[in-house]
């Protein structure tokens, strides 16, 4: 087996300054990160692109579009599409929002969802960017992704060419789910990124922040990543934790516990 690297998820170290991240990134060895919307937009993303570029290091996603139930979803998806493309990210990916303020009708909002990554797609290809669905565990459906399980986000995806439309597995959001290891298996080659996390309890009083380092929860990481490697999925795998613990921490602290936990989850896998 090739030895699966590293992409640390900006995520992880929330409020670690850009070129800091990029330096401390260089530092450890670390060849790849995934970038937020919100941090390049800080920065600015010409200057964003030409500080990874120097650094060397391969952007693996952008997150993130979706958010499909939100007014002026058009101009906002077609946006992070041009910022994915600006920084040679191949992957942007897609959270596909909550239901419709005052609305119940989650089938209505699902099909909505595969409406406009419908509408998207051809904006996308040319400019040759992977639109990635993630799903994301059910207490999240009401107010950020009505999309709860793989199966749901391939249905989406399954009517786009394969390097037009892919998912996301996180094992964050995934683990739970009884089919998983079918439609990870399913999904195949429309794997278009896969992070890790682990959850742990009890959840914090936010919800939003209750991801934790690989290994210091519930979740079986190592039987799911084995799963994903038998579909042939050998890009790099981005750890993506939010946490208010981690994000109190130095960037460069984060970034030392980031790299324990893989070394330790990588030894299991092998």
């Amino acid at each position: 087996m090739t030895a699966p690297e590293l992409s640390f998820n900006q995520a992880t170290a929330r409020d670690w300054p850009m070129l800091d991240l990029i330096a401390g990134c260089v530092t450890a060895g670390v060849r790849y990160v995934g970038l937020w919307r919100e941090q390049v937009t800080e920065f600015g993303l010409e200057q964003t692109a030409k500080a990874v570029r120097a650094a060397d290091l391969g952007v693996t996603s952008l997150c993130r579009g979706g958010f499909f139930n939100e007014p002026g979803w058009e101009i906002s998806n077609r946006r992070a599409i041009d910022e994915a493309a600006a920084l040679e990210a191949p992957v942007l990916v897609l959270v596909s929002g909550g239901l419709p303020s005052g609305s119940r009708d989650i089938a209505a909002a699902r099909a909505h969802v595969a409406e406009a990554v419908a509408e998207l797609v051809p904006y996308a290809r040319s400019a040759g960017v992977t639109l990635a669905i993630e799903p994301l565990h059910p207490m999240f459906a009401a107010d950020r992704c009505v999309i709860s399980t793989l199966a749901q986000a391939l249905d989406i995806a399954e009517a786009h060419p394969v390097d037009a439309v892919g998912v996301v597995v996180d094992t964050y959001h995934v683990w739970w789910d009884d089919q998983v290891y079918a439609q990870i298996a399913r999904a195949g080659s429309r794997i278009a990124s896969f992070q890790l996390a682990d959850w742990s309890t009890p959840l914090p009083a936010g919800v939003l922040t209750g991801r934790s380092l690989p290994g210091d929860g519930c979740v079986d990481i190592v039987s799911l990543w084995r799963a994903v490697l038998a579909t042939g999925y050998d890009d790099p795998v981005e750890i993506e934790i939010f946490n208010d613990e981690l994000w109190a921490l130095p960037g460069a602290e984060v970034l030392r516990r980031t790299l324990a936990a893989w070394s330790a989850v990588t030894a299991a896998l092998r």
